[in-house]
Order: structure tokens, then C-alpha cells, then sequence
């Protein structure tokens, strides 16, 4: 990422120095500026401290001249191959995204936002520029803990924050959740990965606020779907307004939303009909850095195709039941199939392997892998497990897996991953 995006300068907390000796940095690094103090050895490039920096720095002349639509940030992600996308946010998608939120969220500058998930993540990046244009309150955890952010409602009184499922899920049920107060606390938000219906009651209930499922991508700057309850909607019985807070939600102020099927025509508003979502406006990506195939691939006619199948209820209401690309979204972060897929193929006792997700009550997706082993070899789930983490992340390992003799195949061919997901999905509404 950094060779891709022709990095000058980084920016880096102390803690995180041994990253930086695993090793080069790109030559076109000029230096690196430390927070919290120098790390003993600075050896990789320019060492400057943060405060001394700023102490030391000249008083500072005109603001630099920008335009709406330069390229304000590079967010990596995963593409096709495996290989990062940066995607190019432009200033104008960054200060219309910031602008939205205020609006749908009614932001103002009593707001103290709690920063409990992590930054380089737009599930609450985004709440970065919002937060500050109304003149709100920003406090963070440098490292997420489910008790260190109960904790922080009630001590720094958060008014609002935005959680990955699964942070919401260990925070719920804590063992100290009830030793805290949080009265301050109006409204939760989740995004990133799928989330039960029981689990919005439960944090409902437990935290006394309003809940509300928001749901994007990075080239969207994220937001694209909010489950905020219109105002006829309110009047419903309580079953009722529940089954809208848990659908992914009625578009976003700032973008136009559409379900389409294979010929691009809008699908029936009858909660059954299945397309694909597309979007387009303001806060819709400039394209990939460098990357003018990867752009055209995700466009059709000026719409960005986000590869997400949903329905569309009579309200209005977008409600995600499928993903066409095999990503699996686990604990708010997303694991290619591929690259787990091509780790196992390096196992030289692996003659086939299929990478897909399963339902998981903490993670909302866990990794699973289905594997047939070479003709005559024997092997155990720990032993394929321990080999992927030998090259994977953490959290691209397989949890379990699936020893068959043969992997269903489409007529084409292809490993049907859809086959091998089916049984594991039967009693879920959604299928990711």
C-alpha cells in the first residue's frame, strides 16, 4: 500500500515501531513522525516527535488551495485478486458524507462520539469530519475493550458511537455491563457485518437509546442505507418498528439508490424480488488509484455496482439477503476467499479447497474451509489450521473444516460455493 500510493511521510504511534522493522520502507518515504516520544531506534527514516514538531513549526501562512474534487484519501481494499484498491475519496465526498450524517443523525455540538472501533475502518472513520463540523466532542480508545468502553459512556458521558457487531455483542454481554451508567447515550449505530434481531433488543434494553443500522462501502465514503425510522413508522407497534431497525435500511440523504435486476430494470417493492444494489451521487468514489480497469469494472452508465443483492420492501426499506462476490465479512472486516483458497493449494496435501462463510453468533461470519485431500494422505482440521496461520492474518484462518471427497461443481465447472454455504444458511433470513 504504501509503494502503491508513492508514501512521503508516516505518521505512527510509538507502540507500533517493531511494524516498521519487518521490513523497507518505500524510498519514497522521507521521513517518519512519532507520537507518544521517539522509539529507542529510528533508524528507518527522518525521526521527528509530534509535539516537538508541531512546538517548533513555523506560524502557519495561507491555507493550501484544494478543490471539491481532489483526491482527499487512499483507503486499501481488497480487490478481485486479493491485491489493495486505494480508493480515491475527493474532498467533495468527504465534506458531503459529513454533511448527510448531520442531517440524518440530527448532530449537533453536544455531541460527545465515542470512538471505540478502529480509525483506518469507515464504519466510524466517517464520524471524524461530521463530529467536528458540528463542533462535537470526539474521545477514543486506543485499543478496543469491551469494558474500557462501557466505561467511557459513562465517564466521558458519549452521547453516540458506532460499533462493529461484534464490538456491540462483547459489550452487551460483559460481565460488569451492568455496573455502569448510560444515561448520556442516545443512539447506537452498527455497520460492517450482519447482526441478529436479538441482539438490537438486547442492546436497546440494556443501553436505554435508539439503534440504528447503517450499511456502505469504502468507495461510498461509507453510508449508503440508514435503518432510521421514517416518522409514520414510529407509530407501529414495537414488534413492528423492530423488524425496521433490522433491515439494512431506507437510502442515505446524500446518494440515489437503486435495486436492479440482470437488465438493469428496478425490482418489484415487494420484499421478494432479488437485485442488485447501485448507487450514484456525491459521495460516490473518484475510482481506484491507478487502477482505471478495476474503475470501469465497478461502473455501469454512472452507477457504482456494489455486488450486494437485496430486496426492497413497499416502505421503501432495502434489505441485503446476498453478496454476488464470495467476501466474507467477519467481525466487521473483509476476508477474500481467494487468498485463504490459495494458501490451502499450497498445502501439498490439499487436492481441492473452497473458502467460504457461516453463520457465527459473535462474528456474524466465521471462516470455514472445505477441503478434498489428495488421493491416499490423511490430515487433521488443527493441522490445515495451523498451516494457514502460518500465512494468513488472524482473521483470514479458517475456524473449522469440512473433509469431503469431492466438491460440488456447477455445469461450468466451477466450485459452487453457493452449494457448500446452503446447508449452514437454512435457518437464516439473510444469506451472508
Amino acid at each position: 500500500m504504501l509503494e502503491d500510493a508513492g508514501t512521503s511521510w508516516l505518521l505512527v504511534r510509538r507502540e507500533l515501531a517493531p511494524l516498521l522493522s519487518t521490513a523497507p520502507l518505500p524510498a519514497a518515504v522521507k521521513g517518519i513522525v512519532w507520537m507518544g516520544g521517539l522509539p529507542p531506534s529510528s533508524s528507518a527514516a527522518s525521526p521527528h516527535e509530534y509535539e516537538a514538531a508541531l512546538a517548533s513549526a513555523p506560524p502557519l501562512g495561507e491555507a493550501a488551495v484544494v478543490a471539491s474534487d481532489d483526491v482527499a484519501h487512499l483507503y486499501y481494499t481488497s480487490g478481485s485478486t486479493g491485491r489493495p484498491k486505494g480508493v480515491m475519496l475527493t474532498h467533495r465526498n468527504v465534506w458531503v458524507h459529513a454533511l448527510g450524517n448531520i442531517a440524518e443523525l440530527r448532530l449537533t455540538d453536544g455531541e460527545v462520539w465515542g470512538h471505540f472501533a478502529p480509525l483506518f475502518h469507515l464504519a466510524d472513520a466517517w464520524a471524524t469530519f461530521a463530529i467536528t463540523w458540528v463542533g462535537g466532542c470526539h474521545v477514543m480508545l486506543a485499543r478496543f475493550d469491551a469494558e474500557g468502553a462501557l466505561a467511557m459512556i459513562e465517564r466521558e458521558k458519549v452521547t453516540m458511537t458506532a460499533l462493529i457487531p461484534t464490538m456491540l455483542n462483547m459489550m452487551v454481554h460483559h460481565e460488569k455491563v451492568s455496573s455502569y451508567r448510560y444515561d448520556s447515550l442516545r443512539r447506537l449505530l452498527t455497520s460492517g457485518a450482519p447482526i441478529a434481531e436479538e441482539l438490537v433488543a438486547k442492546s436497546m434494553e440494556t443501553f436505554g437509546c435508539d439503534y440504528v443500522q447503517a450499511y456502505g462501502l469504502t468507495e461510498t465514503c461509507p453510508h449508503l442505507l440508514m435503518s432510521t425510522l421514517k416518522a409514520s413508522l414510529k407509530r407501529l407497534p414495537p414488534a413492528q418498528q423492530m423488524a425496521y431497525r433490522c433491515k439494512t435500511g431506507r437510502p442515505f440523504i446524500a446518494v440515489t439508490v437503486r435495486v436492479v435486476d440482470d437488465e438493469g430494470r428496478a425490482v418489484a417493492p415487494d420484499g421478494r424480488t432479488v437485485g442488485e444494489i447501485q448507487v450514484r451521487g456525491d459521495t460516490i468514489m473518484a475510482g481506484y488509484w491507478k487502477n482505471a480497469a478495476a474503475t470501469a469494472a465497478t461502473f455501469d452508465g454512472g452507477w457504482l455496482c456494489t455486488g450486494d443483492l437485496a430486496v426492497v420492501d413497499e416502505e421503501g426499506y432495502v434489505n441485503i439477503v446476498d453478496r454476488k462476490k464470495d467476501m466474507i465479512v467477519t467481525g466487521g472486516e473483509n476476508v477474500f476467499s481467494a487468498e485463504g483458497e490459495n494458501v490451502l493449494y499450497d498445502h501439498p496435501k490439499v487436492l481441492e479447497a473452497a473458502v467460504f462463510g457461516v453463520p457465527d453468533p459473535k462474528w456474524g461470519e466465521a471462516v470455514k474451509a472445505a477441503v478434498v485431500l489428495q488421493k491416499g494422505q490423511t490430515a487433521s482440521a488443527e493441522e490445515i489450521i495451523a498451516f494457514c496461520k502460518a500465512h494468513l492474518g488472524a482473521y483470514k484462518v479458517p475456524k473449522s473444516i469440512d473433509f469431503l471427497t469431492a466438491l460440488p461443481h456447477s455445469g461450468s465447472g466451477k466450485i459452487s460455493k453457493k452449494a457448500l454455504r446452503a446447508p449452514y444458511w437454512t435457518h437464516s433470513d439473510k444469506q451472508v
